[in-house]
């Protein structure tokens, strides 16, 4: 039996970095919440090859003394917190004094600072073994640069991702410290070129500043304050809501947390505007009482317990539907009185009455079109693809969402959408492998502006999108070209279509069947007739018979049924026939 015994100290630091670092971008984490502890207003990030080979953070700060440069990278030592009732009334981001100490451990660092103009300082730290502290230069704050990430760890070296990956995961985090901080400015560089440059801006411009030009219209403000809870920030409206999670900021303190609780107030809020999937763009900040909250549950400080967790989710609630209730007011009640319909009578016919007229085709022109001859009777058998519907005329839209046809045993119901959808996914797959889909060419090309982190993803799409129909050009600045599209897309939704691509691309990008098959999805899904939109009866015939050829007619890419089938049994079941 293996005897207990103490853990070397370097294997004690090593171990613990694990809890703090787990990849380039909780380095950058913790380098930029010390810098904004620091009382910065200037932050520039440089990384390079993703954070695998070097990442650097400098700021404008207070500086770091020659006493506490010999101090900084030791475990345990921090100048936020002093006393047990500190820990319950924190005011900065970082508190427990281990962020510096563990990134030492499994890198090289080099550090510079200065608290005046006078005089700085400098030193360097290799495997938690730090060098004298040498005169240098003044910078007029911090400097702090790591290198070989995990050089002296291999089995955690492995564990890193991709550089793209990496880097993303990066952009991702300096995008949240930019959203939280917008009257710092920001900088973040990657292998000697720009991707983000952030000047101090309302929080209204740093959003549009940080997504694209599209948001400015797009935003509605959140002001609230509840006794001692303040809340505020911005939600979109609905046309920012997208299908993939990664577009709610919620900041506590200006601490950036995940908490389940909070999303489902926002989600709650937005209940009846938004389907299952559907995810919506808040940015809230909620300032509250230090001592109402605990911030040290988690190694990444990312998770916070609430002393009344069911009071601040109802602030929050009432919050975001406040701004919401100009969108609300426009969707209409269907509640009626209850004595409206009493289940406990019965109905009786006035034999006085005069006939009803059940008229449903109000339009005349409509009802003469309709004719049922014999031989346009639809044989449906769900396990054949010999069924394929054509040229019927017995095809109708109800409600420019379902088209509905007679069958030999009763009734076939469509769903417009996802059978377009399903047409679309499959074609998309095909013109991956092999031909490319056709493109219309826009009368006028349009002009299409990305964050940079997006028009890079772009970039490295322009093959996938040509394949589909997509005709770009380069133009610079953060800017596409637009000249054409898939041609069985319909204009006006092509910027949403591209947009949930670059989501996909994010989500997705790992696993390469996965990334295929989802590219596709997302394409079909945007690219698809909607519900709402008139067909013509030759639409209809097109559509129906192109979906028949597919593989898979009776499930969309995302599962959802799109054939639902009437038997005349249940039909006459329901009128009570049987």
């Amino acid at each position: 039996m293996n005897q207990i015994k103490s853990l070397s100290e370097d294997l004690r630091n090593k171990i613990s970095a694990g809890e703090v670092v787990e990849r380039p971008s909780s380095v950058v984490k913790e380098l930029l919440e010390n810098s904004l502890d620091a009382a910065a207003t200037e932050i520039i990030v440089i990384i390079e090859k993703g954070g695998h080979q070097l990442i650097q953070v400098r700021d404008n700060g207070h500086g770091i003394s020659t006493d506490g440069l010999s101090k900084a990278f030791k475990r345990y030592t921090t100048s936020k917190i002093s006393t047990l009732a500190d820990l319950f009334n924190i005011h900065t981001l970082g508190f427990r004094g281990e962020a510096l100490a563990s990134i030492a451990s499994v890198s090289e660092i080099n550090v510079s600072s200065s608290v005046d103009s006078v005089s700085g300082y400098q030193m360097s730290i290799s495997n938690g073994v730090t060098s004298d502290i040498k005169a240098a230069p003044p910078i007029g704050g911090t400097e702090i640069t790591v290198r070989n990430l995990f050089y002296n760890t291999p089995a955690r070296r492995k564990f890193l991702k991709s550089i793209n990956s990496e880097f993303r995961q990066i952009v991702k985090m300096v995008r949240r410290f930019g959203l939280d901080f917008p009257n710092v400015s920001f900088i973040l560089e990657h292998n000697n070129k720009k991707v983000l440059n952030l000047f101090p801006e309302s929080l209204e411009d740093r959003i549009v500043s940080i997504n694209d030009p599209t948001f400015r219209d797009q935003l509605l403000k959140v002001d609230l304050i509840k006794d001692d809870y303040k809340i505020s920030g911005f939600v979109g409206t609905l046309n920012l809501i997208r299908k993939r999670p990664g577009q709610q900021y919620i900041f506590v303190n200006h601490r950036y947390v995940q908490n389940r609780l909070l999303n489902s107030a926002v989600y709650s809020a937005y209940e009846s505007l938004v389907k299952r999937g559907e995810y919506p763009f808040s940015l809230l900040n909620l300032t509250i009482p230090a001592d109402q909250l605990d911030v040290n549950v988690h190694p990444m400080k990312i998770e916070v317990k609430f002393i009344d967790e069911w009071r601040i989710y109802n602030v929050v609630k009432s919050a975001v539907r406040d701004s919401l209730s100009s969108i609300l007011s426009t969707i209409p009640s269907f509640q009626y009185d209850k004595s409206f319909y009493d289940s406990n009578k019965t109905f009786v016919p006035n034999q006085d009455q005069e006939p009803i007229d059940f008229n449903i085709f109000p339009d005349s022109s409509t009802k003469k079109d309709i004719q049922l001859p014999k031989d346009s009777i639809i044989h449906f058998n769900a396990r054949s693809k010999e069924s394929t519907i054509k040229d019927v005329n017995s095809l109708w839209q109800v409600h420019n969402k379902y088209i509905i046809s007679q069958i030999n045993s009763g009734l076939v119901i469509i769903d417009q959408h996802v059978a377009h959808e399903r047409v679309l996914y499959e074609e998309a797959l095909k013109a991956f492998d092999n031909t490319p889909l056709s493109a219309q060419t826009l009368l006028f090309a349009e002009e299409l502006e990305f964050s940079p982190d997006e028009y890079n993803i772009i970039i490295e799409l322009l093959p996938y999108l040509e394949k589909l129909g997509f005709r770009m050009k380069e133009k610079g600045e953060y800017k596409i070209i637009l000249e054409a599209i898939p041609s069985n897309m319909g204009w006006g939704n092509e910027n949403t279509v591209i947009r949930d691509i670059i989501d996909n691309y994010i989500s997705n990008k790992e696993n390469s069947s996965t990334f295929i098959e989802g590219l596709a999805a997302s394409f079909a899904c945007h690219a698809a007739v909607k519900a709402g939109d008139s067909l013509s009866e030759e639409e209809m015939n097109l559509l129906v018979n192109n979906l028949f050829t597919t593989e898979h007619p009776y499930y969309c890419p995302h599962g959802r049924p799109i054939i639902v089938q009437l038997s005349l049994e249940e039909l006459d079941l329901r009128f009570e026939r049987i």
